[in-house]
């Protein structure tokens, strides 16, 4: 992998900050709407951060 790539462990890092960031931002949403919008994008981060998971452990069970 090239060195200006992030690590697989970087991208789940990333997401996992997203995640909360969206759940503070639907905790304080002033609306019904916004709230359901930060929400979703907090379990879709949450979904990537657990597809990344599943890649790391595939690309260690490989060696690489």
């Amino acid at each position: 992998m090239p060195d200006d790539e992030p690590t697989t462990q970087e991208l789940k890092e990333d997401q996992r900050r997203r995640e909360a960031a969206e759940r503070h931002q639907a905790e304080t949403a002033s609306d019904e709407h916004e709230t359901a919008q930060h929400e979703r994008r907090a379990e879709k981060a949450d979904y990537l951060r657990e597809k990344l998971q599943e890649r790391e452990e595939s690309e260690r069970r490989r060696g690489g």
